[in-house]
């Protein structure tokens, strides 16, 4: 057996359950879950229709570099979202969603052979990073975020022998699950890294279409080109139709950048098994060309986050996020709860889950930035989270009386 399984820590939602075995919330309340980020929009229908349109493609082994049509597909959506120039052949890779790529990226770039190798992971994060990293044989740094600047990471934190041995950080932009976006200086800093010390950076940005404020958040190869970075050396985007389109069955996104890192990710992935059925293929081009739908998708999203955020910000430091559909929200200290005691109570009085903000971090320098605070993934219909939100409010309410 993989000793290097050992080293992985349990998921979020493992804990969660562990953490409400036993609690039933009151007899006749209806449960609703603002735990799991899973988008519960409708799937739009012409992405239904075009996923079984043809079914031909069920009969052939697909091609692990997919379809060039596909990969065209992709390169044009980043040509109109980020005003970038890919190369469709060279720079474009479409994979099995963003989860596994990050995955299967670490195992990678990461040269375990190298005394002391290290990956930097945002603190909080996606678990995901942390287990790559642990199962590449790498050791997982934690980057403090400052919570003076919505939870950015504060990279200036990191010390220079850290640097030294880093060979990939992973950004998330908007982030997981504070929701902030990285700026364009943020992006010049870890460029000028990148290039002193060698490190690949693979930004995940799978929420980046989730945003309220008519501003689409800036991406990593965005940010390359504005500053003259049109190779991509050392950069990866990861992104994602799942929240995009509401299609996190379909299991497909693409990542872009370095086509050097796409050359030697393309080996890996077909060794690994990494192919896209032309199914999926088929219904994920005609996804990747319309935006009406993911125009709508926001629509629905900001409705909904302008009548839940100020229901809870009477009780709770919580405020509208860059981007992403989750909320941040700080538990106030008069109730004397840490967060997995208050996500407990709440769950046996209201029937409403949250997550605990510290079981996704990691302390670090003796503190973990996500205590004291819950995760809210505001992906149910509206009136369902906002009946949440009124019960969080009227819990917290009585519990000061």
């Amino acid at each position: 057996m993989n000793p290097l399984l050992s080293r992985l820590q349990p998921y979020p939602f493992e804990r969660l359950r562990k953490l409400f075995a036993g609690v039933q919330p009151p007899a006749g309340v209806r449960p609703i879950s603002l735990g799991i980020g899973e988008p519960r929009h409708a799937t739009p229908a012409f992405i239904e229709q075009a996923l079984s349109a043809d079914l031909g493609g069920l009969a052939k082994y697909p091609a692990t570099a997919g379809e060039p049509a596909l990969r065209e597909a992709c390169a044009q959506w980043a040509r109109q979202r980020y005003g970038i120039a890919l190369d469709a052949a060279t720079q474009v890779l479409p994979v099995n969603g963003s989860r596994e790529a990050l995955f299967a990226f670490t195992q990678v770039v990461v040269d375990a052979s190298q005394d002391g190798a290290r990956v930097i992971c945002p603190n909080p994060f996606y678990q995901i990073y942390e287990g790559a990293t642990l199962l590449a044989g790498a050791q997982p740094y934690y980057a403090p975020s400052d919570a003076a600047r919505n939870f950015a990471v504060d990279w200036d934190s990191v010390p220079a022998d850290v640097w030294e041995r880093t060979q990939l950080i992973f950004v998330c932009s908007p982030g997981n699950p504070t929701g902030a976006v990285m700026p364009l200086a943020e992006w010049e800093k870890l460029f000028a890294l990148s290039d002193r010390y060698g490190f690949v950076i693979a930004s995940d940005e799978c929420y980046s279409e989730i945003y309220f404020d008519g501003t689409p958040p800036l991406g990593g190869l965005e940010a390359a080109q504005r500053l003259g970075r049109t190779d991509y050396k050392n950069l990866l985007m990861f992104t994602s139709l799942s929240k995009r389109s509401n299609v996190p069955g379909l299991r497909s996104g693409f990542v872009a950048g370095d086509a050097a890192l796409i050359k030697a990710f393309l080996l890996y992935r077909t060794y690994h098994g990494g192919a896209m059925s032309p199914v999926v293929q088929t219904a994920s081009m005609a996804a990747w060309a319309d935006e009406a739908h993911v125009e709508e998708n926001r629509r629905l999203y900001r409705e909904k986050f302008n009548q839940v955020t100020p229901v809870l910000a009477r009780v709770m430091d919580v405020r509208l996020p860059d981007a992403s559909f989750y909320l941040w929200a700080g538990i106030p200290e008069s109730l004397g709860l840490d967060d997995a005691d208050f996500a407990r109570e709440l769950y046996a009085a209201t029937g409403v889950t949250v997550l605990p903000g510290s079981y996704l971090a990691r302390e670090a320098n003796g503190r973990n930035p996500g205590a004291g605070r819950v995760r809210m993934a505001l992906v149910a219909e509206t009136a369902e989270c906002l009946e949440a939100a009124q019960r969080i409010a009227q819990f917290i309410e009585s519990r000061q009386r």
